[in-house]
C-alpha cells in the first residue's frame, strides 16, 4: 500500500511542478526575457558600470512583509525600520573598526597558528591591517585544500577596484567554505555561481533587510568584475570539494550569546536561555573561527526540538499527507523535485542544499519569498511559488533538516546533469 501511495504522491507532485514550471517560465519571460532596451543600447551597456565599493544599492523594499522574517538568520533581534538606509561596508567617513586599538605592536604582530595548519600568521596579516576596508592578501591556512595558484580576483579582488575592492576569499575564505553571515560557494556548480554574480551585477539580487551590508558589497564587487574574473572565480570555487562544517543539535536551551557582526557568539556566562522560535548558529571554537578565521572552523546550529522531523516532512514531500486514504496537498513542493533526490543539486544551474548553513539558507528563502532576490532565468520565479506559503517556523524546520543531512564525499563530483 505504501509504495502505491508514494507513486501517487510523486505523480501529483510532478503534474503540479509541470504546471508551475510553465507559469514560472511565462512570468520570467514577462519580467526579464523581453527587456526593452533604449535606442542604441546593448544588453552589455544596460548593465550599470563599475561603482566604488561603498556605493549603496538602490532597492525598493516597500512591499516586503517583515512579519515573517527569521530575524535570527540576519543576526538581528528586532525587525528593520521602514526608513532604514542600505548599510554599506567600508564607506568613506564610516567609523573605523577599532578592534586593534588596545593591542600592542608585539601582540598585533605575534605569529599564531590554526589547528591542523603548519603555517603561522599574525593578527596584522589576518585582519589586513595595512588596508582594513579594501583589497589585500587573503590569509590561507590550508593551501592544499584548493587549486593553486588562487586566481587574483579571489586573492585580491576585482582589478578594476584596486585597493578599494575586496578579495572573494576575505569573506568566503580561501577555499570558499564561507561562514553563516555569507555564502559558501565551495562545491557549487560553476554555472550557478556565474549566474549569481551576473544577477548581482544586474541588480536582480538583493537582501530584503537593508541592514545586510555584505550583500551590498557583493553587488558592488560584481559590478566591478570582468567576465573573465567571474569565470575564474566560478570555476575556482566549483572545483573545491565541499566539506560540511555545521553540526545540528536539537535542544530547548542554548548557551547565552551576544550578537557580533551578524553572528551569535557565546558569552561564556554560566547558564542557558530558551531557544524560542530560532536557530542559534555559533562557532564551535571562537578563537579558531573568529580570531584566526580558519577555513577548518566548525559551527553548531542549535535548533528547536522537533524541527528535524517537521522539516523532513516539508523537504521530502512538501508536507503532503495521506489521511484515511485521501491525499491532502501540502503547502510546498518537495525540494528533491528540482534539487535532486539526494539534494546535492543538478548541474549546471541548481545548487546543492544539504550540509549548508541554516542561517544562509533561511535568508535566501525569505529573500526569494519577498521578491528581493530575483534571477535571470525562471528558477527563482519557480522557487518563489514553492516558498510562497512558508511561515517563519517552516523556514526553521526546513533549514534545520537540510543542514543536518550528511554529504557523501566528494560532493562536487556527485552533481548530476539532467536533460
Amino acid at each position: 500500500m505504501k509504495p502505491r501511495i508514494g507513486t501517487i504522491v510523486v505523480g501529483i507532485a510532478c503534474l503540479a511542478l509541470g504546471a508551475g514550471i510553465q507559469r514560472a517560465y511565462d512570468t520570467w519571460q514577462a519580467q526579464f526575457g523581453r527587456a526593452v532596451l533604449a535606442p542604441g543600447e546593448t544588453p552589455e551597456s544596460a548593465v550599470k558600470a563599475a561603482a566604488p565599493i561603498w556605493t549603496a544599492a538602490a532597492v525598493d523594499r516597500s512591499k516586503i512583509n517583515y512579519s515573517n522574517q527569521p530575524l535570527w538568520a540576519w543576526g538581528e533581534t528586532e525587525p528593520p525600520k521602514s526608513d532604514d538606509k542600505q548599510a554599506v561596508q567600508g564607506a568613506p567617513g564610516a567609523p573605523v573598526n577599532n578592534r586593534n586599538a588596545n593591542l600592542t605592536p608585539e601582540e598585533l604582530n605575534r605569529k599564531r597558528r590554526a589547528d591542523g595548519s603548519n603555517l603561522a600568521f599574525s593578527l596584522a596579516e589576518i585582519r589586513n591591517v595595512d588596508n582594513p576596508t579594501g583589497g589585500g592578501n587573503v590569509v590561507d591556512w590550508f593551501p592544499d585544500d584548493h587549486p593553486n595558484p588562487m586566481p587574483n580576483v579571489v586573492r585580491y579582488g576585482p582589478a578594476a577596484l584596486g585597493k578599494n575592492g575586496r578579495a572573494c576569499g576575505s569573506c568566503h575564505l580561501s577555499d570558499g567554505s564561507g561562514r553563516p553571515e555569507n555564502a559558501s560557494p565551495a562545491g557549487l556548480p560553476a554555472g550557478y555561481i556565474l549566474r549569481q554574480l551576473n544577477d548581482f551585477k544586474s541588480d536582480l539580487r538583493h537582501s530584503s533587510d537593508a541592514r545586510k551590508a555584505n550583500t551590498n558589497t557583493m553587488i558592488m564587487l560584481a559590478k566591478s568584475m570582468s567576465d573573465e574574473e567571474m569565470k575564474q572565480a566560478a570555476e575556482y570555487f566549483a572545483s573545491v570539494r565541499w566539506r560540511p562544517h555545521v553540526r545540528v543539535v536539537e535542544t530547548n536551551l542554548v548557551p547565552k550569546t551576544q550578537i557580533q557582526g551578524e553572528l551569535f557568539i557565546p558569552t561564556g556566562e554560566e547558564g542557558a536561555e530558551p531557544i524560542g522560535n530560532r536557530i542559534i548558529e555559533v562557532p564551535t571554537d571562537v578563537e579558531q573561527n573568529q580570531v584566526l578565521r580558519s577555513s577548518h572552523g566548525t559551527w553548531i546550529a542549535y535548533v528547536p526540538v522537533g524541527a528535524l522531523r517537521k522539516g523532513k516532512e516539508l523537504v521530502t514531500n512538501g508536507g503532503m499527507k495521506v489521511v484515511k486514504g485521501q491525499i491532502v496537498q501540502g503547502k510546498t513542493t518537495a525540494c528533491g523535485t528540482c534539487h535532486g533526490e539526494d539534494l546535492l543539486g543538478v548541474a549546471p544551474d541548481v545548487p546543492p542544499l544539504v550540509g549548508r548553513s541554516p542561517s544562509y539558507l533561511a535568508r535566501q528563502i525569505f529573500d526569494i519569498q519577498q521578491g528581493a532576490r530575483n534571477g535571470s532565468n525562471s528558477n527563482v520565479t519557480l522557487m518563489r511559488m514553492v516558498v510562497d506559503k512558508l511561515t517563519a517556523e517552516d523556514i526553521i524546520n526546513i533549514t534545520a533538516y537540510l543542514s543536518s543531512r550528511p554529504v557523501p564525499p566528494p560532493a562536487s563530483s556527485q552533481l548530476l546533469t539532467r536533460r
